[in-house]
């Protein structure tokens, strides 16, 4: 299978949505059944979970294998805060020579990497002459199963 680095596809505004579900008490867990209840906690809105600041939230469709390592596959979708700062170690969407990647932020040494998360994939090395910026933080991501 062809090595396909982590591109961002499509870009959406996080404009919130009147839409709530209910939020159930019960805490299902992963391996036995245990019995479940009717009672609504509260009602849940997903952006109360996915988005602090709307009006700098945006949500991200990727593609490619290159990130797979930190948990995101292609047609994941990316919750990404362009409010919140980059630190060594976050996920980010950069832009680089005018193409939008998903990499992990690396500070060593002075030197400035936008790692990939998968083997075969090099670093890239980013200094202030490079056509290259963090265009905002993954602060989360959305996977559909089915």
């Amino acid at each position: 299978m062809a090595k396909t680095p982590t591109k961002v596809t499509d870009i959406h505004g996080a404009a919130p949505d009147a839409t709530t579900h209910p939020l159930y008490a019960s805490q299902p867990a992963a391996g036995f059944p245990a019995p479940g209840d009717d009672f609504v906690e509260r009602s849940l809105n997903i952006h109360d979970l996915v988005v602090k600041h709307p009006t700098a939230t945006f949500f991200v469709r990727v593609r490619g294998d290159s990130m797979e390592g930190a948990g995101i596959y292609s047609g994941d979708v990316l919750v990404v805060d362009r409010s919140v700062e980059a630190y060594d170690g976050s996920i980010v969407v950069a832009a680089v020579y005018g193409e939008l990647v998903v990499k992990r932020v690396r500070l060593q040494r002075n030197q400035v990497t936008l790692a990939s998360e998968q083997a075969g994939y090099e670093p890239i090395a980013v200094n202030e002459l490079d056509d290259c910026y963090v265009w905002g933080v993954v602060v989360g991501s959305v996977r559909q199963f089915t």
